[in-house]
């Protein structure tokens, strides 16, 4: 008689099942993403340098005095009573250039007038701004101190050989925006001048300029 075999079918084992795997796997890909993201974030703050440094750098400003003359000049000399009247107006014409390529702001300033280390005059040169790539012109009216001009011992002389020495100084002083950064830039104007007295006329004039940032 034949007898029938039975087989119990051998339960195979479970596979590991995917919830497990999941932290695992999304661990991977967070730090990825992160990595991905700060190497991007990198390149675009080298991008920005590079362009900051090269495109955008900040230039200095650029003033140049272009005229400078008397518009009012009278003296009056008493030989006798070593005494004098004096009454002196000095006109410049200045222009500012901003080279940069983003605008320029500028704060207040004056423009001084020395006779011999003495300030005989100022003029206020009011805040302001200059576009990208724009020259600004500026027309400066100073008026001398006559009385700051008398109290020197060095004045008589100078009029009796028939000459005044003076000088001028003007300063610019501003900000540029580059990307995130303002940056200071500074411009320097001295002009050495001599007045004849005859002549009623500046004779000559010499100017040397400065920038820094």
């Amino acid at each position: 008689m034949d007898v029938e075999s039975s087989t119990t079918p051998i339960k195979e084992k479970n596979p590991p099942s995917q919830s497990k795997m999941d932290p695992l796997g999304r661990s991977r890909r967070r730090r990825n993403i992160c990595l991905i993201t700060a190497a991007a974030i990198i390149a675009l703050v080298i991008a920005l340098v590079i362009i900051g440094v090269t495109v955008f750098r900040a230039r200095r400003p650029v003033t140049t005095v272009n005229s400078v003359s008397l518009e009012n000049f009278h003296l009056s000399l008493n030989v006798l009573q070593i005494s004098a009247q004096i009454n002196v107006t000095l006109l410049a014409g200045i222009s500012v250039k901003n080279p940069n390529k983003v605008g320029m702001k500028y704060t207040n300033s004056s423009a001084i007038v020395q006779y011999r280390g003495i300030v005989v005059g100022e003029a206020p040169i009011p805040a302001g701004s200059i576009s990208a790539g724009e020259t600004l012109p500026m027309n400066i009216t100073i008026d001398i101190m006559a009385d700051r001009l008398l109290t020197n011992s060095k004045f008589y002389t100078d009029v009796f050989n028939g000459t005044l020495p003076i000088s001028t100084y003007t300063r610019i002083s501003g900000k540029v925006k580059i990307l995130l950064f303002k940056i200071h830039v500074v411009s320097y104007t001295t002009c050495n001048l001599t007045i004849s007295i005859s002549d009623r006329k500046i004779s000559d004039y010499d100017c040397t300029y400065k920038t820094k940032l």
